[in-house]
């Protein structure tokens, strides 16, 4: 009997993944733990492995998104009825099999509704072309005939890059002649006027329309970020402590260490381990909110934040606090270089207990974080700044650095996430604490 290959879920927060490309084609024998394609979820690119033996029969969805159990392809012994497997699985699979379905409705519709007039030909024509809905309303908006593009989709199907590329090639109209003012009855025609000097102006061309615009199709990672983000901004409460430390020591602290340290130190390592080392002082900030208990963690798993291209991860150093700073070095540069790649594991991105945010490389003084649920508490770290300060009575020149708590006030109150700054403030003022 042949198997089904169905999505399956690849992460935590996975609601439909994306098939970026197949590593095997229709007709090619497989064998279980060879990987089959590439999907995007919203956390990463993964592997999608076969768990079966047999031959690739039939790729129900070639590219694209596929919600969670979509069927997405068949595999089974060489000749065998894959259509028959689909059918007695009771539904036609992931996007692919919801474009079938809903191209046989507009099928079902064309045959019963009545012959178009003459005075809706145009849109009667389109009607029969098989296309998505994006297309067909993509190409209305732009003037085109859906009968002049050819598909590059399933059977032909017209897809939204067919219509964009007819777009793209489609040329621009013909500007409209101006208006010739007969002269009034009885005089003479107006002479024509003289030909005027081309300004000496730079020739540019824009859309007197105001509409130029370009839409980027929304990654699987962007809306998982959308998603969190909101969910998070508006589920919570938030509120925001921020404190201003004194780095001059932690600057020197970092050039002596380097000078024996196996790795080079950064000054987010400092952060990291402060952070560590401080968070089970203060367990209200190491918990989350569980809707009937609030979870107090007894380890420190600390989630670093990652720009990348698409999107936002946040890979995660496990036992933050029992390590070395060159350790957490170490560690933080290879998450940083997985993620970057997509290749991060469902482990390395699940089980934080705390976050941290570090836009101070960027040049940015102060900002705030939305919180990483289920944490209570994420760290929004500033870049080190040369100001004047003002110590011992003396104006004189200091490094500090603003850091700022975001917390769910569900779980931390006011004086808790004051005391937990402090404390680490402490500890970057006098690094030497960061190594007992």
């Amino acid at each position: 009997m042949a198997e089904i290959i169905r999505m399956p879920r690849m992460s935590d927060t996975m609601e439909e993944g994306n098939i970026v490309d197949w590593l095997v084609e229709e007709g090619e024998a497989v064998e279980p733990g060879q990987t089959l394609a590439e999907v995007e979820t919203d956390k990463a690119t993964m592997e999608l492995d076969s768990y079966f033996e047999g031959v690739l029969l039939h790729i129900a969805v070639k590219e694209g998104a596929v919600p969670i159990d979509g069927i997405i392809a068949v595999i089974g012994e060489e000749g065998e009825d894959w259509k028959a497997a689909i059918e007695s699985a009771g539904d036609a699979g992931g996007s692919g099999g919801s474009e079938k379905k809903e191209e046989a409705k507009e099928e079902k519709a064309e045959t019963s509704a009545p012959a178009a007039t003459s005075g809706s030909a145009s849109g009667g024509s389109d009607d029969r072309v098989k296309a998505s809905p994006l297309a067909k309303a993509m190409a209305k908006d732009a003037g085109i005939d859906l009968s002049t593009i050819s598909g590059s989709g399933e059977n032909g199907r017209i897809v939204k890059r067919d219509v964009e590329e007819a777009t793209s090639s489609k040329p621009a109209p013909a500007p409209a002649p101006a208006p010739v003012q007969a002269a009034p009855t009885g005089s003479a025609a107006p002479a024509a006027a003289a030909p005027t000097p081309a300004a000496n102006v730079p020739s540019f061309a824009f859309n007197a329309g105001g509409d130029n615009f370009v839409d980027t199709p929304v990654s699987q990672m962007r809306k998982a970020v959308s998603r969190l983000v909101t969910n998070s901004k508006f589920t919570a409460p938030h509120f925001y402590v921020t404190v201003e430390i004194a780095m001059d020591k932690a600057w020197e602290f970092r050039k002596k260490i380097n000078e024996v340290a196996p790795v080079k130190i950064s000054f987010n390592d400092l952060v990291v381990k402060a952070c560590a080392t401080n968070l089970l002082k203060h367990p209200v900030i190491n918990s989350s909110w569980r809707e009937d208990a609030i979870r107090e963690n007894k380890d420190v798993h600390i989630s670093v934040a990652v720009a990348i291209p698409d999107g936002l991860m946040m890979p995660v150093v496990r036992y933050a606090n029992m390590k070395s700073l060159s350790q957490v070095n170490v560690e933080v540069k290879e998450l940083v270089g997985l993620a970057k790649a997509r290749k991060l594991g469902n482990d390395q991105m699940t089980g934080s207990t705390f976050s941290i945010s570090n836009l101070g490389m960027f040049g940015i003084e102060e900002f705030t974080a939305i919180l990483n649920p289920p944490n209570a508490a994420i760290m929004a770290v500033g870049g080190i700044q040369d100001k004047a300060v003002v110590r011992d009575g003396q104006v004189v020149p200091g490094k500090v650095m603003k850091v700022t708590l975001s917390c769910d006030h569900r779980v931390v109150d006011g004086a808790s996430a004051a005391a937990f700054l402090n404390d680490v403030k402490a500890s970057l003022e006098n690094p030497i604490r960061l190594m007992v």
